[in-house]
């Protein structure tokens, strides 16, 4: 059975069974601050979990996109390394939200993997939790007896707490589970050992495919276990181990699902796979990597230096140097894979059909960049070689094999190699613990310590009236405190809130909580899940009480004028640079807007001014909002609503619309009831933030008139400095061409100066040991000087080893060259000496082995590194 057929039965199975699907939410999380990416099933059900709202469906079953490669489900460094652990994966799951329990689901799973599959039943085990002393809970007995009536007692296992004992986090429902094992060796290794002797032991062919989690409990900040009200299910199953399964072969890798990445490869680098082991290693690393890297950008996550962006780009990075490494590539190599990731998978997720182009254009620049920095890093690498050949030490130190890893992306096996190939060695031991430190720092960094919410009043929901009203009276139903590095910091919830929780780039409201006796600042609102948390300075005297809710309204009012000039602004992108324009990512404030989109070209200073100029216009022309909620989302897309990649909505959505033939958006923000409200809208700056993707900085009302007052009184102040010429520009240019006549007349005296310098010098070099060596304190006007006059002294005179030092700027500067025979003859380095001879400057530098510079803050010792530099070579 191909594994498409294998995803549809799976869906259709519980179809039949009044299941739901749904359709997979967003790789990338949002309005969670516990987790970066679904890493699985159940992430996007948490809220019905939590008890924070109502299921829509009591039973749903789909087909997740997954993604585990940081915090505590971290599968990273075994992808490629072993055949079944992957980055992305997709998780098969079905849920009762208190529905069905045990009975329905075990009797489920058994008839869909047995007689639908057709999974033989004697390569299957199962495992039911045995109970925990330290939680006092009891064996499973329910799971248990449920299975015995279905299988052998010889293959049901009895499992820890580690195994078969489900938690959300450290908080937060959990319970039993059973788990569902298959065995996929040959028929005489099974008859050798027994397959439950190897289960949950790591073995490659004896896996773990289906989780049946039984949710039973609350796991409460204090550590221990209440009853939840309602009973729930939640199951999990791998579709990539399935589908091995299912296939019969001995790694995920040789199923459907990776072959034809893999035979494209294979036609790329000319290797063929299953010949040598760290090939393959390269092989499945690839075609793992580039369905989570595709997946991640299709929902709106770019490769960047921070956070979730950080992640991809490791990913990805680890892709390209095992491609760099094993397989041969020198160029860029993993975007083409994309139209492959576009055919497979564009019928379940079309996603990644409908962003093709953009996807692939993105991993091809981050692939050219990347490479860049792999080849600095191996020049970096023979600069430690070359160090370590004159030490005559053979092993490179872990803080710089470290170094390697964290600035260049080396991972320790790839500096592991070269070295071995180089006659040296890593200190693996201490790599080991610079990666340690940076793990604490990390950890130290996001520690912080959730309590339980208390309840003051029945949680019956959260209404938000934030959309017509400012202020309300409201009743606090829940609060808790949060302690971390920087104190305590205190939450709470309101029955009825006009606080807008910061969502799809518009923060969140600010404002008070006022009763008869205090008034609390509200400081910030979020959303966590779909509750909307009130972040308050300080928790009330007395929480019982009834509170009148007010937003700050100047604080709204400004931030509604960004938040519709940003739909304003997407727009006229549109119009005048063309459809290709998504929104990439936003932030509005009272301040400013900031919009992020996939472009690949620089905005002319032509293409800035029309897009200005179409906003003014509809700013002037006064266009009355259009607001429609609980609009059917199939016929808010037949009204053309523009709606965010990487964005889950609902049934029903929200349309803001500003001219239904100019700017219709799925929009759950705040906007102005009218478009002249706005004022004045100044877009202040556009750039580059990553491969395919422009910012677009902007300003409107005061801000907008504040900053063309600053402007207007820089030109005046320019007119006073110029005496007020007739013509300010004419004025300019001719003071631009004055200061360029005088820096040419300056750089020819330079020149000449220079040339005196180089006479004189060329007379001072003494012969010792067969080397020409001129060590000399000299005056030169700029580093360029120094440079050149250091290349055309060696260039004159060989062999050389010429030190200069000098006062450039009142700062001291040093240059070091020499003749690249004397690096093997006499072992020299220009790194290693321009470095030693730095520390007379308290500063430091380095280069290439054969020309080097430092530069410092000690201008005193000059005179000390030219002795210094004399004692060392005369």
């Amino acid at each position: 059975m191909e594994a498409k057929k294998i995803r549809s039965t799976f869906i259709e199975f519980f179809q039949s069974k009044q299941h739901q699907y749904v359709p997979s939410s967003p790789i990338v999380v949002k309005n969670d601050p516990t987790l970066m990416f679904t890493n699985a099933g159940m992430n996007q059900f948490k809220d019905a979990f939590l008890g924070n709202e109502v299921a829509k469906y009591p039973r749903v079953a789909n087909s997740q996109k997954c993604l585990r490669v940081s915090g505590k489900h971290n599968d990273l460094e075994e992808v490629g390394v072993d055949t079944y652990h992957h980055t992305m994966f997709e998780m098969l799951g079905n849920w009762s939200f208190g529905d069905y329990f045990k009975k329905e689901a075990i009797e489920w799973a058994w008839e869909l993997l047995t007689e639908v599959y057709g999974l033989p039943k004697d390569r299957l085990y199962v495992s039911v939790f045995q109970g925990d002393e330290g939680d006092k809970l009891a064996m499973d007995q329910e799971a248990y007896d449920l299975w015995k009536s279905i299988v052998a007692e010889d293959r049901i296992i009895m499992g820890s707490k580690k195994d078969n004992f489900w938690e959300m986090g450290d908080t937060g429902p959990c319970g039993p589970c059973s788990e569902i094992h298959v065995d996929l060796r040959s028929d005489t290794e099974r008859g050798e050992i027994a397959g439950r002797d190897l289960v949950n032991n790591d073995h490659p062919q004896v896996i773990e495919i289906w989780n049946l989690v039984f949710m039973q409990f609350n796991r409460l900040a204090d550590g221990s276990l209440k009853e939840l009200p309602a009973k729930h299910v939640d199951t999990g199953m791998g579709f990539e181990r399935l589908v091995r399964a299912i296939q019969m072969k001995s790694s995920n890798y040789d199923t459907d699902l990776f072959g034809p990445f893999i035979q494209a490869l294979e036609k790329k680098s000319g290797k063929t796979y299953g010949q040598n082991e760290p090939d393959d290693i390269a092989f499945r690393v690839i075609v793992d990597h580039i369905r989570a890297i595709s997946f991640t950008i299709a929902d709106g996550q770019i490769p960047s230096n921070n956070k979730a962006g950080y992640v991809i780009r490791r990913i990805l990075r680890r892709a390209v140097r095992y491609g760099y490494t094993f397989l041969g590539f020198q160029q860029p190599f993993l975007y083409e894979l994309t139209p492959l990731i576009a055919d497979y998978f564009g019928d379940i997720f079309p996603e990644v059909r409908a962003q093709q182009e953009f996807i692939a254009k993105v991993i091809q620049e981050e692939e050219t960049s990347f490479l860049r920095t792999l080849d600095n890093g191996l020049k970096m690498l023979e600069s430690i070689k070359a160090e370590l050949n004159a030490k005559n030490q053979k092993v490179i130190p872990g803080k710089t094999a470290f170094e390697l890893y964290d600035t260049y992306g080396f991972p320790l096996d790839l500096t592991s190699l070269i070295a071995r190939e180089n006659g040296f060695s890593v200190d693996e031991k201490g790599f080991a613990g610079e990666m340690e430190k940076q793990k604490t720092r990390s950890r130290a960094a996001s520690e912080s310590e959730t309590g339980d919410w208390v309840f003051v009043h029945d949680d019956t929901g959260v209404e938000f009236i934030g959309y017509d009203f400012t202020e309300t009276h409201s009743q606090i139903i829940k609060y808790r405190t949060i302690t971390d590095k920087k104190g305590d910091r205190y939450q709470l919830v309101l029955d009825r809130t006009p606080f807008y929780a910061e969502s799809g780039g518009q923060v969140g409201d600010t404002g008070w909580l006022i009763s008869d006796s205090e008034k609390i600042r509200v400081m910030d609102t979020k959303k966590e899940n779909d509750l909307i948390v009130h972040f308050v300075e300080k928790l009330p005297a007395n929480p019982e009480k009834r509170f009148s809710a007010e937003v700050d309204k100047e604080k709204r009012t400004l931030t509604m004028n960004n938040h519709t000039a940003t739909h304003l602004l997407q727009s006229a992108l549109r119009e005048v640079l063309g459809d290709h324009i998504q929104q990439r990512g936003s932030l509005v404030n009272e301040y400013l807007l900031r919009f992020d989109f996939s472009h690949f070209g620089k905005l002319s200073e032509v293409e800035i001014a029309r897009v200005e100029e179409i906003v003014n216009a509809k700013v002037r022309e006064n266009i009355p909002l259009t607001e429609q909620r609980n609009v059917p989302i199939e016929e808010a897309k037949k009204m053309g609503a523009t709606a965010l990649f990487g964005e889950k909505y609902g049934d029903f959505v929200r349309v803001i619309t500003f001219d239904k033939d100019f700017s219709v958006e799925l929009c759950g923000g705040t906007h102005v009831p009218a478009t002249a409200q706005i004022g004045l809208f100044k877009i202040t700056s556009e750039g580059s933030i990553s491969a395919g993707v422009r910012r677009v900085e902007a300003i409107t009302s005061k801000a907008a008139e504040a900053y063309l007052r600053e402007q207007e009184a820089l030109v005046k102040e320019i007119q006073e400095l110029l005496k007020n010429p007739r013509d300010i520009k004419k004025a300019i240019e001719s003071l631009i061409q004055e200061r360029n006549d005088l820096k040419k007349e300056i750089e020819s005296l330079h020149l000449e100066k220079a040339a005196n310098v180089k006479g004189e010098l060329l007379s001072k070099f003494v012969e010792k040991d067969g080397a020409q060596i001129l060590i000399a304190q000299v005056e030169l006007p700029h580093a360029d000087s120094l440079k050149k006059l250091a290349y055309e002294l060696k260039n004159e005179v060989s062999p050389a080893l010429v030190v200069l030092v000098a006062k450039i700027e009142d700062k001291p500067q040093i240059a070091v060259i020499l003749e690249e025979s004397l690096i093997a003859s006499k072992g020299w380095n220009a790194g290693q000496i321009v470095r030693d001879l730095a520390k007379e400057i308290q500063g430091g530098g380095g280069g290439q082995p054969f020309f080097a510079t430092a530069g410092g803050k000690d201008l005193s010792g000059l005179e000390k590194a030219v002795a210094k530099a004399k004692a060392m070579f005369l």
